[in-house]
């Protein structure tokens, strides 16, 4: 990006928070297409992230997505049928279905980990770790409506 600095300090937080997002985006979808998984859609990259750092429900990740229910069964359809995904009865409730990262997933999900830990080195090196936990806790608080040390 071409901007000089001072301007982006004007910035409001939502816009950039829109700019930095396409910036981690960049680099996931570079990383992924260079080692063979450019097939991923573009809201799976989340699915198969999240699945894969905290095994979270798919119900719960799909809520923080904010996408229709028909969206939703259809990124999971593409991503089963992509082969990053994979669909089973869950055992302890057989009403339910399970869904859990493939091989092809799992080597997705590490591509994905690794591109963000690029990122976030990159930037932590031009700023600091302090101002990338402030960073954090100041998303965090935003996010759940709490206080950074709550």
């Amino acid at each position: 990006m071409t901007v000089p600095v001072e301007r982006i300090k004007e910035w409001s937080l939502p816009a950039l928070l829109r700019v930095s997002r396409r910036v981690y985006g960049s680099a996931i979808r570079d990383a992924l297409a260079e080692t063979g998984y450019d097939d991923v859609p573009r809201n799976g990259i989340f699915v198969i992230g999240a699945i894969a750092r905290t095994g979270a429900p798919l119900s719960e990740i799909i809520d923080q997505l904010g996408v229709s229910k028909q969206a939703a069964g259809q990124l999971v359809d593409a991503l089963v049928i992509r082969g990053y995904l994979e669909r089973s009865i869950d055992p302890d409730d057989r009403r339910r279905l399970r869904v859990t990262l493939t091989a092809r997933g799992a080597a997705a999900a590490t591509v994905i980990r690794s591109a963000v830990e690029r990122v976030d080195s990159a930037v932590a090196a031009r700023v600091g770790g302090e101002y990338m936990a402030h960073t954090r806790a100041t998303l965090a608080s935003l996010i759940t409506g709490a206080p950074p040390d709550a």
